[in-house]
């Protein structure tokens, strides 16, 4: 047995009922250190700053995205019909 399933299993023989060991579940969950929210909002504008990087990077003239938009701007309905069947070609693939 784990670590964990001997605490489990040693929690439930001093328990009397299921309420109990919900409890003490729940306990062991909150003692866990959880992120705080400006953890988390410093996380997230970390990440949203490298992402609007990398499309800026992509974004330069002659890179493949702005060469794509651009013909996508010249030839809306072609593009169109080429993302639908990227789409289906994907969807298959993911099915298979």
């Amino acid at each position: 047995m784990t670590r964990r399933a001997h605490w489990l299993a040693g929690v439930v023989t001093g328990m009397s009922n299921m309420g109990e060991l919900l409890d003490a579940l729940k306990a062991a969950d909150s003692d866990a250190a959880a992120p705080t929210k400006s953890v988390v909002a410093d996380l997230f504008s970390f990440a949203s700053q490298k992402v609007n990087e990398a499309i800026d990077a992509v974004q330069e003239p002659g890179m493949p995205l702005e060469t794509i938009s651009r013909w996508a701007r010249q030839a809306p309905l072609q593009a169109l019909a080429t993302a639908f069947l990227v789409g289906v070609m994907t969807a298959r693939r993911r099915r298979r």
